[in-house]
């Protein structure tokens, strides 16, 4: 049986506040950025014009004449730089309200993503990917899990000195042009984060000076011909992304997003692949003849902790084929017992 160490009240009470205050900050970031650039006069033959720079979504940016001097503009100018100033103001109150709610989260030892994950997290989430062509696989989704459940499972579950990054080769990939990362690179991404990142003789592999190491992934190509995306950027020593057999089945199911807490009291958000298909989709792994001995057992141990995590505490995602279409059949009927509510006692 399955054990979890679920959150004390005290815990909750603050998880509540962590997640609702992360969420006003994201907002706050939001609105603040939205006042990226300027209105100034400009003085063309003695005449004054209001002339507003600005960016568009892929970073470019424009400048549009909003008029000549007169009332109306001059109320305008004023009226967006006292937004612009209330915006930051804002920006700057939430920022200090997170810092001392990460020290309480801290103090209660709420946090589970190590820090260096949560750093790589948050970059990937910055320069427009997380959930928009990236998702984290593997060991760290389970952070996701148990944030949303309220629970925290066995840490030797989810140890790990790495992070698996799933890619979706359907869609087009582009980091933000506001993250300034060179050759729009995942590994330059990284190197923003750590500068020690190296790409690895495995050209799907990053690793940093203390042995961490980041994995990007891709679902087998289908057919097998069919041309597929295989990286992010265009640097040359860019990461190009492993086809590997079942992951079509996380790439296609639905993304779950949660608010977990790294080791230092900060929030972050996680889009991982529905926690159903994740427990299903170890679980077929762990049965791999070519899996390691010693990774098959530990792929079972993450599939049964999921699998019981959501049936307790995710009451709302039952395993149900209909809603589960994207596993095969096999799959699906194999892992169902992982699921099965335990016999009532006499």
């Amino acid at each position: 049986m399955v054990d979890f160490v679920e959150l004390n009240n005290d815990q909750r009470r603050e998880k509540v506040n962590s997640d609702q205050r992360f969420i006003a900050l994201k907002e706050a970031q939001r609105k603040a950025k939205s006042f990226r650039g300027s209105l100034v006069w400009h003085t063309v033959n003695s005449i004054d014009h209001l002339m507003r720079s600005y960016y568009d979504a892929a970073g470019v940016r424009h400048q549009k004449a909003e008029g000549r001097r007169s009332p109306t503009s001059e109320a305008l100018k004023a009226d967006w730089e006292a937004a612009r100033a209330s915006a930051q103001e804002t920006l700057s109150a939430r920022q200090e309200q997170m810092e001392r709610q990460s020290a309480v989260n801290r103090a209660l030892r709420l946090g589970r993503v190590p820090l260096i994950a949560a750093r790589i997290i948050r970059a990937i989430d910055n320069a427009g990917l997380l959930g928009e062509g990236i998702r984290i696989a593997g060991t760290n989704a389970i952070y996701a899990y148990e944030a949303a459940a309220g629970v925290f499972v066995d840490p030797g579950i989810t140890s790990t000195q790495d992070i698996d990054l799933l890619m979706d080769s359907r869609q087009s990939l582009r980091i933000m042009s506001g993250a300034n990362v060179e050759d729009g690179a995942l590994i330059n991404l990284l190197r923003k984060v750590d500068r020690s990142f190296e790409r690895s003789s495995a050209t799907f592999r990053a690793v940093n000076r203390d042995g961490y190491l980041v994995d990007l992934s891709k679902p087998l190509a289908n057919p097998a011909w069919k041309p597929s995306r295989e990286t992010v950027g265009k640097a040359d020593d860019e990461l190009v992304a492993a086809e590997i057999a079942g992951l079509a089945w996380l790439e296609n199911a639905p993304a779950f997003e949660a608010i977990a807490i790294d080791e230092k009291g900060g929030p972050l958000r996680l889009v991982v692949p529905d926690p159903r298909i994740f427990a299903a989709h170890k679980f077929w792994v762990s049965k791999r003849a070519d899996r390691e001995p010693i990774k098959r057992r530990r792929d079972l141990a993450q599939a049964q902790v999921v699998a019981r995590l959501t049936m307790q505490y995710l009451e709302h995602l039952p395993y149900e084929a209909s809603e589960l279409r994207v596993l095969p059949r096999a799959v699906f009927d194999e892992a169902h017992h992982l699921f099965a509510r335990p016999a009532s006692r006499p």
